[in-house]
């Protein structure tokens, strides 16, 4: 009688998601809808008095990212990305000169890219929970139809995106390296740089490594949730005086049950919020790069970040338990 009590209970729980809110956010995606504050403007242009020695620039810095994040966002090359933005500023009756594509080009490297973040040092200090993944973005190389059919004429080149997210899907870290470069690497340079406290570190194998741990240690992350390996073996035995060391706590868990039940007692499928993060981001921006430099292509990543967080601040869908 209790257990069937319990039974229905549990089945009348549902997971109510506000999807009228979600999807005007989703249209918000879409909008055209363009201002240019007055700094901005007064800002577009440098002043020739203000250029140091060589070749004197004639755009400041946010006129050149707020150009190319127009172009990113509707996937045109540099030479559409100025005539779009051509555009924008005659419906807007602005009398502001556009980049030319070769000044895009050559200033895109130069460029000092920050990610706008939600979260910042001012906000309520809450430890973080952090979720790191990566994935390969193509920079060379026929599509996938042609590869199916015909099979590949032409040696195909990756970079690897990384990236730290929140659970509501803020990217607070990003980085474009090479395809030789481990996860773990990356991890210690992003995770040894934030600034607000972590709590919670949650990635796949790939960053069971000592530098990882270490890096966890030293930022005082009490909870990591990092699958050891297969044929993992404890770190500090029992004997040690020492804390018990995370890795060590999760292996000693997995050994007591399986890994499987491990993952959904310490929530480690959080993890999956990383894939969708990556999905969404291709979905948006496409899973090529189009600049040939690899310092160009590095900001051209760090511009998509920063225009799908201001995506991301519009509207996620939010869920609560109902009875």
């Amino acid at each position: 009688m209790s257990k069937n009590k319990k039974t229905q209970t549990k089945n009348t729980k549902k997971k109510k998601i506000d999807w009228k809110k979600y999807n005007e956010a989703l249209v918000k995606r879409g909008e055209i809808t363009v201002y240019i504050d007055g700094d901005t403007e007064k800002g577009w242009h440098i002043s020739p008095k203000n250029n140091k020695t060589g070749r004197p620039k004639k755009y400041s810095n946010s006129a050149i990212q707020l150009t190319l994040q127009f172009g990113k966002v509707f996937h045109q090359k540099l030479r559409q990305t100025e005539g779009l933005v051509r555009s924008i500023f005659q419906a807007l009756n602005l009398d502001l000169e556009v980049p030319d594509y070769s000044t895009l080009s050559r200033r895109l490297s130069s460029l000092n890219i920050k990610i706008n973040k939600a979260i910042t040092d001012n906000s309520p200090k809450e430890d973080l929970v952090i979720i790191m993944d990566s994935t390969g973005l193509k920079i060379f190389g026929e599509g996938e139809w042609k590869v199916r059919k015909h099979g590949w004429s032409k040696h195909r080149t990756w970079r690897k995106a990384h990236i730290a997210i929140t659970p509501d899907g803020q990217v607070i870290a990003s980085r474009l390296t090479g395809n030789n470069v481990s996860d773990s690497e990356v991890f210690i340079d992003l995770i040894g740089k934030e600034t607000l406290p972590i709590g919670t570190v949650s990635a796949d194998g790939a960053y069971d490594t000592k530098g990882v741990y270490d890096t966890c240690i030293e930022k005082g992350i009490h909870t990591v949730l990092i699958p050891p390996q297969r044929n993992a073996k404890i770190w500090k035995h029992g004997n040690c005086k020492n804390t018990p060391h995370p890795r060590d706590i999760n292996l000693r868990q997995i050994r007591k049950s399986t890994r499987k039940k491990w993952k959904e007692s310490v929530g480690y499928h959080i993890r999956s919020l990383s894939e969708t993060a990556m999905f969404r981001f291709k979905t948006i921006f496409g899973d090529k790069l189009n600049s040939r430099k690899f310092k160009n292509q590095q900001n051209e990543f760090l511009i998509a970040i920063a225009a799908m967080n201001k995506m991301t601040n519009l509207g996620m869908p939010s869920s609560c338990i109902t009875e």
